[in-house]
């Protein structure tokens, strides 16, 4: 079982060695990276490569470790009991099963997505150590012990918002996606726009690096906002001149509202080609 990439999914020899070592490992594959690099995408593209399933738990800041086992209905119970319902005879029958369980119980290997990790509370990672380090769990409402019938390809995420417990990074396999270069851009491009002319496609990313480079910038452009800008560019039939200066130099983009979300940088992108235009 390896993971070769995808036509959809251009990714990098060293990203391919991390998932296939991370398979090889049984660990958990832990994923870093600036957003709108891929990360969450990744799974996707394992799962469709490899032929398997995928189970996606996406993380938030209220989310708790026990939501992925599962959770017991006790408000539904009391009202069925209150109603004479049969139901309420069989405890199981108010059990919700979380990702993990379904993970656990699957007839065949699935991928596990652990989506933004960081986002919930510090205690979060430590409360899946056992469950993730053994693969299985107790579930003390209808005293059963649930244990994996295989182990899933499990891929967890992080926008590094914070720090990660040592105990938690010592079980997983780490790999941390560089933003891509000029030349890995350029196929990421080709993937969703076909026969892109080049002299556009030069002019955008030209811009695109341009403003990532700008030091001081609050919020750096992504490849998605990347991918987005070119589809407006397309739709609005904007031609690779515009995107320059006649003189060749930078120019404020068109459109750049894809690729600058907020009012201080583009004030800071202003400026700085004003002050280029004046140096002149």
């Amino acid at each position: 079982m390896r993971f070769e990439g995808s036509k959809t999914y251009v990714a990098t020899d060293d990203l391919k060695l991390a998932v296939n070592a991370a398979i090889t490992l049984q660990r958990p594959l832990l994923i870093k990276g600036e957003p709108g690099t891929g990360k969450t995408m990744l799974a996707e593209e394992v799962a469709a490569g490899l032929g398997l399933e995928l189970l996606q738990w996406h993380i938030k800041s209220t989310t708790k470790a026990q939501q992925g086992l599962y959770e017991y209905d006790a408000v539904s119970r009391l009202r069925d009991s209150q109603l004479g319902d049969e139901r309420v005879k069989d405890i199981k029958n108010y059990i919700v099963k979380g990702v993990l369980w379904q993970a656990f119980e699957a007839d065949k290997p699935v991928v596990l997505l652990i989506d933004e990790i960081d986002k919930a509370d510090i205690e979060f990672p430590n409360d899946l150590l056992r469950e993730i380090d053994r693969m299985e769990f107790y579930c003390y409402e209808t005293r059963e012990l649930i244990k994996a019938k295989h182990r899933p390809i499990v891929i967890i995420t992080s926008n590094n918002e914070k720090e990660l417990p040592d105990a938690f990074l010592r079980r997983c396999f780490f790999h941390y996606i560089q933003f891509p270069d000029k030349t890995t851009m350029e196929s990421i491009v080709d993937v969703h726009f076909k026969n892109l002319k080049k002299e556009l496609l030069d002019a955008a990313l030209s811009s695109f690096f341009g403003i990532r480079a700008l030091p001081g910038l609050k919020k750096k452009p992504t490849t998605s906002e990347l991918i987005d800008w070119l589809r407006l560019l397309l739709a609005e039939d904007i031609p690779a001149s515009a995107l320059q200066a006649k003189d060749g130099k930078d120019a404020i983009p068109p459109l750049h509202g894809a690729l600058l979300k907020n009012e201080q940088d583009i004030e800071l992108f202003e400026r700085l080609v004003f002050m280029a235009r004046q140096g002149r």
